[in-house]
Parts: C-alpha cells; sequence; structure tokens
C-alpha cells in the first residue's frame, strides 16, 4: 500500500502552484468575438518555474502546464470525472481489476519522428517506476503498477498487483504523459530541460528562469475524446513565461506585454475584471483543500478536545471571505468539492468560541497567564508551526497565518510559527516535529484522501507521506483501501464520505479554503480549456489579431 516518495519532495511541493469545473466562472473563452481564427502566438505568463520539465519525475503543477501542450496520455478525464479514449481508443478490465488491456491509436507519430506503438506504451510505464527516475509522485500514482505485456503492434496488457480504481484517472494526468521512447534513451537531463511526444505543440526550447516557446505540430490529428476539434490547434505557437512576482505578472497583462496571467492575486481581480480589455477565468482546484492539518500523535493536538477547539473557536469563515474579497470560498472538508469522487458535505464547519472555551476548560487549559493565554500546570497552551516566509506569499498565506494567530490567542492559545529554511521543515515535518502543518494538493480523484489520511502515508526520516495530521485509525485504513477495489463511482463517493465523516468527527484537519484558480485574459484570447488538475490548455484556443 505504501507510495512513498523522497523527503525532497516536500521542498517542490512548496515551490509548486500546489492546487490543481463546478465554479468556473463562465467559460474560459469568455465573450465570443467572432469565429475562430487559425495562427498567431499566445503568451501565458506562469508564476511558478519547473525544476525539471519530465512529469514522469518531477511533482510540480508547473511541470504538468509545461508538460501538457507536448505530451498525449492513454486516456483522458472530461469534466464529470469520467474517461474518455485518446491515444488508447479502447480498453478492458479483468474481473479481478489487476489487468487493464488497451487498444491503442494507429498512425501516431512522435514530434521526433518515431511512431507511437505498444512498445511505447511499456517503455514510458516502465519508466516511471524505474528507481533511477526518481520519480516524486507519478509512481505513487500507479504504486501497483508490475508490468506491461506488448501483445500486438497496438496492444497492451497492464498488470497491477492488486485492484487499483484510481488507476485510468493517473494515466489521464501530464505526469503520466506519453514520452517519445527514442527520447527517453537519452537519459534525465535530456529530459528535464526538453520533452518530446505526441501532443498538438513541439516543444522549441526551454530558458530556465525565463520558460517556454512552442510550435504547433502540424500533424496532429489525434485529439482526445473530450475535445470537438480534430487536427491540428489553431494557435501557430505558445509561450510560456516565467513571472514570479505577482504585481508584475499583473502588469504585464495591464499593459498588453502578454495575452494572459496565471495566479491573479484576489486582490488584483477587480481591477483586472473593471478593464474593457480584460477578463479573469475561475476554475475550483480539485484534491485536498488548503488545510491547516494538527499533530494528532503528539503535543497539544493529541487531545481531540483541543483540536476541536481550534476548529470551532476560529471564524476561518469571515478571515477566508474578508482577505480573500469572496474569490476564495471557505472549505468545509478536506476534499474540494470539484474533485471527482468526492462525497457531499454533510454539514458546513461553523464557528462556536464559547462551545470552544468549554471544551478547553474541559482538557485541563482552565488558567490564563499574564498574557491572556491558557495554562494548564504552569504550561502555556502553544501550538508551534513551522512555516517558511519565503512560500507564504502565495495567496497570501503569510498574511492569512497572522490573522488566525491573532483569533487563536483571542481563545488563549499561543499560535507560534517557528521560521526556518525550507531544509528545517522538512527534518521537523520527517520527526513528527510539530504541532500544526499546512498543505493544499491538487488531484483529480478522491483518492486524494488515502494520501492525506492513511496510515501508510505517515512521513518519516527516511520517506515521504502526505498525512501531515499524522492521522492513525484503523476504519479509516481499512475505508480508504476498500475504495481501492472499487469500481462503481457511487460506493467509492460514499466511502469518501464515511473517511471525510470520521476525519470530521476527529477534528483531524481544520480545512480553510479552497482554491479558486484564477486566470487573467485579454479579450484577444478565446476558447482556453481547463485540465481536470486545473491549468489551463491551449490546444483549442486561438488569438484574435
Amino acid at each position: 500500500m505504501k507510495a512513498y516518495r523522497p523527503l525532497r519532495t516536500l521542498a517542490l511541493l512548496a515551490g509548486s502552484a500546489l492546487l490543481l469545473s463546478a465554479c468556473d466562472s463562465g467559460a474560459a473563452g469568455g465573450a465570443d468575438p467572432g469565429r475562430p481564427v487559425s495562427g498567431g502566438t499566445l503568451t501565458y505568463a506562469v508564476n511558478s518555474e519547473p525544476v525539471n520539465l519530465d512529469p514522469h519525475a518531477s511533482p510540480q503543477d508547473v511541470t504538468a502546464l509545461f508538460a501538457r501542450p507536448v505530451l498525449d496520455s492513454l486516456v483522458s478525464m472530461d469534466a464529470d470525472g469520467r474517461i474518455r479514449p485518446w491515444l488508447a481508443r479502447s480498453w478492458s478490465v479483468s474481473a479481478d481489476g489487476k489487468t487493464y488491456t488497451f487498444t491503442l491509436r494507429e498512425g501516431v507519430t512522435f514530434h521526433d519522428g518515431t511512431p507511437f506503438d505498444a512498445e511505447a506504451v511499456k517503455a514510458n510505464l516502465d519508466h516511471v517506476v524505474d528507481p533511477k527516475t526518481k520519480s516524486e509522485m507519478a509512481a505513487g500514482y500507479i504504486e501497483p503498477y508490475r508490468g506491461t505485456k506488448v501483445t500486438g503492434p497496438h496492444t497492451v496488457a497492464v498488470s497491477l498487483e492488486r485492484p487499483h480504481a484510481p488507476f485510468l484517472a493517473a494515466l489521464s494526468t501530464a505526469y503520466l504523459g506519453i514520452q517519445s521512447p527514442a527520447a527517453l534513451r537519452r537519459g534525465a537531463e535530456s529530459i528535464a530541460r526538453k520533452l518530446v511526444g505526441s501532443g498538438p505543440f513541439v516543444m522549441k526550447n526551454f530558458t530556465p528562469r525565463k520558460g517556454a516557446e512552442y510550435q504547433r505540430n502540424e500533424a496532429y490529428d489525434w485529439a482526445p475524446g473530450t475535445t470537438s476539434r480534430k487536427g491540428p490547434a489553431r494557435l501557430k505557437g505558445l509561450e510560456l513565461q516565467v513571472v514570479t512576482e505577482d504585481s508584475a505578472r499583473v502588469g504585464a497583462l495591464t499593459s498588453g506585454q502578454v495575452d494572459a496571467i496565471a495566479q491573479v492575486p484576489p486582490s488584483a481581480v477587480r481591477q483586472v475584471d473593471a478593464d474593457p480589455r480584460l477578463r479573469t477565468a475561475k476554475h475550483q482546484a480539485p484534491g485536498g483543500a488548503y488545510t491547516y492539518y494538527p499533530n494528532t500523535g503528539a503535543g497539544v493536538f493529541k487531545d481531540a478536545r483541543v483540536r476541536r477547539a481550534f476548529r470551532d473557536g476560529i471564524d476561518f469563515t469571515t478571515v477566508v471571505k474578508e482577505l480573500y474579497f469572496g474569490v476564495f470560498d471557505r472549505a468545509h472538508a478536506p476534499l474540494s468539492p470539484s474533485t471527482p469522487g468526492a462525497p457531499p458535505v454533510p454539514r458546513k464547519l461553523g464557528y462556536d468560541p464559547k462551545g470552544a472555551a468549554r471544551l478547553l476548560d474541559e482538557a485541563g487549559w482552565d488558567e490564563r497567564d499574564d498574557q491572556g493565554y491558557r495554562t494548564k500546570e504552569g504550561s502555556r497552551l502553544t501550538v508551534r508551526w513551522p512555516f517558511v516566509q519565503a512560500s507564504g506569499a502565495r495567496e497570501q498565506r503569510s498574511t492569512l497565518a497572522a490573522q488566525i494567530q491573532a483569533e487563536a490567542k483571542e481563545l488563549g492559545i499561543e499560535l507560534k510559527l517557528v521560521e526556518g529554511t525550507l531544509n528545517e521543515l522538512i527534518q521537523r515535518y520527517s520527526k513528527g516535529d510539530y504541532d500544526l502543518m499546512d498543505l493544499s494538493w491538487t488531484r483529480a480523484d478522491g483518492d486524494a484522501l488515502r494520501s492525506l489520511f492513511h496510515s501508510d502515508s505517515i512521513a518519516t526520516p527516511e520517506t515521504f507521506g502526505q498525512n501531515a495530521a499524522r492521522y492513525d485509525e484503523e476504519e479509516t485504513d481499512s475505508l480508504l483501501e476498500e475504495a481501492l477495489t472499487v469500481s462503481d463511482p457511487e460506493r467509492r463517493e460514499q466511502l469518501y464520505g464515511r473517511v471525510q465523516g470520521r476525519v470530521a468527527a476527529e477534528s483531524a484537519a481544520f480545512p480553510v479554503y479552497v482554491t479558486n484558480v484564477v486566470v487573467g485574459v485579454s479579450d484577444k484570447v478565446q476558447g482556453l480549456g481547463w485540465d481536470p488538475q486545473a491549468y489551463p490548455t491551449f490546444d483549442d484556443a486561438w488569438r484574435a489579431p
């Protein structure tokens, strides 16, 4: 069941846009200014830089963004979470759920002239799980993978050690995108700087800290089943530029230097929407909402009463609404509502400071020191939160932390931000030396809950896991494991609902907000799409002259 990654994953996640349809503000293309045109180059400014372009190795969302124009996948996922054909025309699953047999498209060619065939599929899946790839996430997505048998020029049988219901959803992501086998043979350093796939765009070049340039694949004729377009992309060229400063990115959009930008800050959304030449498009990110996770295994939050008091005694709803100008919604469960397979939230989390105070009294924190903090047997009620200020600029998380700190003080809790380097944070995380951690994680499948709450996902000094709550509960583990074996979507949703119910009952997570990915767009740009992982796609896009 283990699907661990090295601890350096945490460093990459902290620097990535960990995000990524239920809350779209209309179509990403906006008002239709006329009939689609072919040609032109679209320039899109992103807020972070890919450390490694190989999505088989890197977990960064921005890596998937850079890879998607180049790499097709075996299957695609539509807006409703249903799996559609792509490079695989059809597939079947064995009765025991351990073998997936794919019939592949014929006539597909990689950008280097290599033909796409069954051997290419085997080469890619084997590359993902090869220890030399040092996969930070993709290998975990298909952790039960045991091998691929080529049964014909365009048929393969993929074997798993055990049933794994999220397998097809994983194959639809850019992280399992299909690369040219010839390119894979050139080695990790080559793939890290240039991708070769069969997608609608060919990568011309990549310059670290600056971005990448792409040109249209004129031979493209195998678009996924999620689009009505056939044939090549409309855009002749695409440029992804790295502009990390929010103000610089917004300025580049308003001045016309770029056609679209990633991550419009909530404070700038009204400014962009008020400009008649511009608009914003919003898309709710699936997966793990931005959540504070208490260490349930040790320290002050080992007591469930203290956890519930913290969750219910802080007015998260008002803080989120005022800080983010209504752009982000308060989260009421660990899973974003837009996640395929996410169950309905049974009840919204409320604000009950009086009830929280009673819980703290019951837990023995019924005295106050001269600064107003609660104490027990002479010790102050202190919550240690390792926090890296350098990564706190994203979505104003440092400002949010300061406001939550003030709210906690009113409750009598000292929320202490333990500042340090990212390496120091990683060390604390691996040892469980903290009381609170914050995390969001984009994934378009309810199985995200397994990474967040299964006991196998608790980090150790040797292995990485995303169970920041260090939650270890046998029934929850059993429910998550059962969900892996269930192909019926309704049954999986019920199981995930029970998991979220148990987590809520134990106050093992403090959901904060659900991220809306906000893209700023020029009125000249139409047809932007959304990948299920919540970043824009460009294969249907066009730019008016």
